[in-house]
């Protein structure tokens, strides 16, 4: 059995004083102990969280790492300091880093052995473009960015990473892709690992779905036999829904 995980992805919003907020209002009390909670923020806000999540359920994530240890790399923030504050997992290859940050699959890969290498889980983003999308090369998209994303690793490693399915077209957008449709795309990603390792590696990994995930659908997602949970943005700005995903997926 694959542990459900909800991940909220703040992206670039809120201070030090919001996030306080937002973490003080957390019920403390472990509502869903059969699902992992995660919370992904900025850089600034985590020294925060940490010590607000300290005794909860609640888990610390960041939104991207170098995947140097130290270094001359002005503005950028390396595994070692990320794992000091207590933080969990790491997204990484987000198509806004791959966007407008020239994230490309051999940076996501390095990231990847970064992470796992100073006992933290990488999140690993990989999704379609609205082009690729109507072009049906969506398969050939996902299994490039997963076997790139996961080159190199050991099977142990690959069953502690989880990957977040988001087609890029439903990020932000108010469009999600169905169900059903994200079911497929995820199974086939878990053939992708199969192929790369084995039957065993693949049926471990948990694969999350991305993309205008609401408290209202995110039920209908979880239904489904390969989707082990979801990486959200918006809706995870406020506690209301970021409870209302995770009591969702109770459902």
């Amino acid at each position: 059995m694959r542990t459900p995980i909800i991940a909220g992805n703040w992206k670039m919003f809120k201070t030090i004083a919001e996030a306080t907020t937002f973490a003080s209002q957390l019920p403390k009390e472990d509502q869903a102990p059969q699902i992992e909670k995660v919370i992904c923020a900025p850089f600034t806000n985590l020294p925060a969280l940490a010590e607000q999540f300290k005794g909860t359920p609640y888990k610390l994530g960041a939104q991207n790492v170098h995947f140097e240890e130290t270094g001359a790399f002005t503005g950028e923030i390396s595994p070692l300091m990320l794992k000091e504050l207590g933080v969990e997992y790491v997204i990484i290859g987000h198509s806004e880093r791959r966007q407008y940050f020239n994230e490309t699959d051999e940076t996501v890969n390095k990231k990847a052995k970064a992470i796992l290498a100073h006992g933290m889980k990488p999140i690993v983003c990989v999704g379609e473009s609205l082009e690729e999308y109507e072009a049906n090369t969506t398969e050939n998209v996902v299994r490039t960015q997963t076997e790139a994303a996961l080159s190199g690793l050991t099977a142990e490693q690959v069953k502690e990473t989880v990957i977040a399915y988001e087609p890029i077209w439903a990020i932000g957008t108010g469009k999600s892709s169905t169900a059903e449709n994200a079911n497929k795309t995820i199974a086939f990603i878990r053939s992708v690992i199969a192929g790369a390792f084995d039957a065993n590696t693949a049926a471990q990994v948990r694969i999350q779905y991305g993309g205008s995930v609401k408290p209202e659908n995110v039920a209908s997602y979880m239904g489904e036999s390969d989707i082990d949970g979801a990486l959200v943005g918006g809706a995870s700005l406020t506690v209301e829904g970021y409870m209302g995903l995770v009591n969702g997926v109770q459902q």
